[in-house]
């Protein structure tokens, strides 16, 4: 079943999309072999932005990463910086630092020693290595550990250094490949806040890498979605979970209720369900988030046919319990099966196991249905 819905990578409006570009990628592709990891991924980053490409594994997020870097060269497609050509230039020439998922501190070396590897490697003055140094110790907070071994420093600690060996090269971009996936869960969140405290401080664009959707949305200007290399949406955090361009977006960011039906004479229908939908006639898919669908209440009569609530009666047959809310799966008539996010606690409603569910018209985004390819 396909939608009349067409797919959108289209930038997103907002203010890191109206500031100049720092990165224009272009059309760029890359195989391995007879294996795509790339296809015709554009993309441009603005200067200051925050951006996340994320993906699932064998995406080609980090591939793209990779590329944007100089550790790999595009199969086709050029890379821009500004106005100048930078797939042309290699790793060392391009003002672009790496920080990896590993770190990579010398064990042997100190704090500022790590932080002062690379401008010691290009024979920089002493008296400017020591204040570059200084300067980006100063900036991720690191000052007092200046003398310290990696060993004796948190796996957070650690990470402000790597960041510091990359923003002491001065940078006009930076570039992370899953840098907290090693962190416990409490530190990743603190790391997740600073982290992007950091960057709005420092001023320079990041694109972060990452598989965690969470992590994405707390942290990310836009998300650039991949899937099986190819951009499947680009927008805000805000954006691309309240307005999915596809399916299988609105399924990878978050939890959601994927509608299917048909739209005949602005009414789509769907097992028993019915709700006016200005989209032409012919199949279509809905997405509908969790929290858009609730317990239903009295008082939907009278109200006007566009507005009144869609109702639907079921059995839950199973409850998330996730302290402040809680994810209930209710099974309803037709096959339909529908998640409702509730508040927590309620324990009155512990042992109900017939409920009536409803949901407004306008919370169902018409998506197009991109689960049937690939």
């Amino acid at each position: 079943m396909t939608s009349p819905i067409t797919p959108t990578v289209a930038l997103a409006t907002n203010a890191a999309a109206t500031k100049p570009a720092l990165l224009s990628i272009r059309n760029v592709a890359k195989t391995f072999g007879r294996n795509a990891v790339l296809r015709d991924v554009s993309l441009e980053i603005a200067e200051g932005e925050f951006l996340t490409i994320l993906g699932e594994s064998g995406s080609g997020k980090t591939t793209l990463l990779r590329i944007i870097a100089g550790f790999e060269t595009a199969s086709s497609g050029e890379l821009w910086m500004e106005t100048e050509r930078l797939d042309r230039q290699p790793p060392y020439r391009r003002r672009v630092n790496t920080v990896f998922q590993s770190y990579a501190l010398f064990p042997h070396l100190t704090v500022e020693q790590n932080v002062g590897y690379g401008l010691r490697v290009a024979k920089r003055p002493a008296d400017e290595i020591a204040q570059r140094v200084a300067e980006a110790l100063d900036k991720v907070k690191m000052t007092a550990y200046a003398k310290a071994k990696p060993s004796k420093i948190s796996g957070g600690q650690q990470q402000r250094v790597a960041l510091a060996r990359a923003l002491v090269n001065r940078p006009q971009l930076l570039l992370l490949d899953e840098p907290l996936s090693a962190l416990d869960a409490n530190l990743r969140r603190q790391m997740q806040v600073e982290l992007k405290s950091l960057q709005r401080e420092v001023g320079i664009a990041f694109v972060f890498v990452t598989h965690d959707q969470e992590e994405a949305m707390v942290m990310s200007d836009r998300i650039a979605l991949l899937r099986s290399g190819e951009l499947e949406q680009v927008a805000t955090p805000r954006e691309i979970y309240s307005r999915p361009a596809t399916a299988y977006v609105a399924q990878f960011i978050g939890h959601t209720n994927l509608l299917r039906g048909e739209v005949r004479g602005g009414v789509a229908r769907g097992a028993t369900l019915a709700w006016p939908a200005a989209l032409p006639d012919g199949p279509a898919v809905f997405s509908l988030r969790p929290e858009h669908v609730r317990l239903a209440r009295d008082g939907a009569e009278g109200v006007d046919a566009g507005a009144r609530p869609v109702r639907v009666r079921g059995r839950v047959v199973h409850r998330a319990f996730h302290g402040a809310t809680e994810l209930i799966r209710v099974e309803c008539p037709e096959g339909l099966v529908l998640m409702a996010r509730t508040a927590g606690g309620a324990g009155a409603q512990d042992e109900l196991n017939e409920v009536e569910l409803e949901f407004s018209p306008s919370d169902a985004v018409p998506v197009h249905n991109s689960l049937e390819r690939k």
